[in-house]
């Protein structure tokens, strides 16, 4: 006899909030019979990702599973929380029907399933994992801003904040714009920097885009003390930053011929 075969894991992008930004790639796949799963930070908690799928119409289906996912930085919670959802994952899998797991944003980008998928190959190796790719939410909010992330030949950066103050403004020596991730914890900093650094006009704060709660705040300084959501991001743009001269077009190699 053969052993079943285990079904696929598929991270499905959905994007930061808007459903009219799930692909139609994404939108096929949860409509497809696949089980779904869907993260959560606490037990009976209402998922994030799960609502952007609501808001598009489609129906929850009557199986559809939570998986638990802290916030928390306790390493022994945390391992025990990943050992349990991945443990969970496999063993779905085993019967041998399709998993796709609900990703806000995009699954490839600071997203949950990443890891989710590492630890579930370690367990089972035999597992197909698939990554249906989507809208991030820095690209939502440059688009619903209106600010541009780069043009020709500018840089940018996507950081989350938690990196600090000192490595914040070492990048912006070294790139035109910087996307600031997850900037809930130190907020009044990086503020306090781009007031030192007079950037706070050409700075703009994002809050949840593209679902119905989406904030955009432009007077940043207004911002200064205040507790704001978990899903906000700081785009900054420097225009005063000098570049270094660029290479251009193609040279031939000192052995090619003429």
């Amino acid at each position: 006899m053969t052993a079943p075969t285990c079904g696929r894991l598929i991270g499905a992008s959905l994007g930061p909030g808007d459903p009219a930004l799930i692909t139609r790639r994404a939108w096929a796949c949860l409509s497809g019979g696949a089980r779904w799963l869907y993260p959560v930070k606490k037990a009976e908690e209402s998922s994030y990702a799960l609502g952007i799928v609501e808001r598009g119409g489609l129906a929850i289906p009557a199986d559809a599973e939570a998986l638990v996912f802290p916030m928390t930085r306790d390493p022994i919670a945390l391992a025990k929380a990943w050992s349990r959802a991945a443990t969970r994952t496999v063993a779905l899998l085993r019967e041998g029907r399709d998993l796709v797991f609900l990703v806000e944003g995009d699954a490839s980008t600071f997203s949950t399933f990443g890891h989710l998928a590492r630890v579930v190959r370690e367990l089972a190796p035999e597992v197909e994992v698939e990554t249906i790719p989507g809208v991030s939410s820095f690209a939502a909010a440059a688009a619903s801003t209106g600010l541009t992330l780069a043009e020709e030949d500018e840089t940018f950066a996507v950081i989350p904040a938690a990196y600090g103050v000192p490595v914040i403004e070492r990048l912006l020596e070294e790139f035109d714009t910087l996307v600031l991730l997850k900037v809930k914890p130190l907020l009044d900093e990086v503020l306090a920097l781009l007031t030192r650094r007079g950037l706070l006009a050409t700075s703009c704060f994002i809050e949840k885009v593209g679902s119905p709660d989406e904030r955009v705040v432009r007077d940043v300084a207004s911002l200064a003390g205040e507790k704001v959501n978990y899903l906000s991001l700081l785009l900054v743009q420097n225009p005063k930053r000098v570049r270094g001269e660029l290479r251009r077009g193609c040279r031939k190699h000192a052995h090619e011929p003429a």
